[in-house]
């Protein structure tokens, strides 16, 4: 299978090739063609296995055929657990969607919001956020959740784990219009069933079992002290 066979568009597929991409791994093969098509999906695999891609392609591709109802307003959400992990996601979208028109903006906390905040006044398609920073902006009035199509919950099980429960079902509970709700997880917990229940419909599910070769190369010695 190649990237052309998941019926990516033109753009998508120049910026996947020129990223140096010849074959899609396991994950994307399995999710782009459900996320394209509008399903919730649940996604399991190991980080590494390129899961940014699974979900960042199909949704640049989803918001680029179908045009914004309202002009600046944020249509797709990526909720993410940690900044390291935000700011990778931001410069994946920005290598995928160079060749297309559609804005994408980190913001977490830890740092001043005036540049985040003024970002999205700018207008922006795309958000990748931490819950902490995306809950006080919009408890503040200064985000809008209403125009969400596509929303994502990457490294679900993380973000969980960290205490976010609350954080994230707040959030899914004021993105009453979306479409989809994908969840990325490199496993499946509890919490991440209990969200699954709570809030998808007819999802995909799609768990990619990691491969021998994928696991990492490591040594173990033992010694003995008298």
């Amino acid at each position: 299978m190649t990237f052309n066979d998941l019926k990516l568009s033109a753009p998508l597929l120049k910026a996947v090739s020129e990223a140096g991409y010849e074959t899609p791994s396991p994950i994307q093969a399995s999710a782009i063609p459900p996320v394209l098509a509008g399903r919730d999906l649940m996604g399991c695999a190991q980080t590494g296995t390129g899961k940014t891609a699974a979900f960042a392609l199909p949704m640049l591709d989803r918001l680029t055929a179908n045009p914004a109802k309202k002009k600046g307003a944020v249509r797709a959400l990526i909720l993410t657990p940690t900044r390291e992990l935000a700011l990778q996601i931001g410069e994946s979208f920005e290598m995928y969607g160079k060749y297309l028109s559609l804005r994408s903006t980190v913001i977490f906390g830890g740092v001043g919001q005036a540049p985040q905040v003024a970002a999205i006044k700018r207008g922006v398609d795309i958000l990748i956020a931490c819950p902490g920073r995306l809950n006080d902006l919009v408890g503040q009035g200064l985000i809008d959740l209403g125009s969400i199509e596509i929303f994502v919950l990457d490294e679900a099980d993380r973000m969980l784990d960290m205490g976010f429960f609350k954080d994230v079902t707040r959030i899914i509970d004021k993105v009453k219009n979306r479409k989809n709700l994908g969840l990325f997880s490199a496993t499946i917990s509890q919490e991440v069933m209990t969200v699954s229940w709570m809030y998808q419909r007819d999802e995909v599910e799609i768990t990619v079992e990691p491969k021998q070769e994928d696991r990492p190369d490591i040594d173990q010695f033992s010694i003995t002290c008298t």
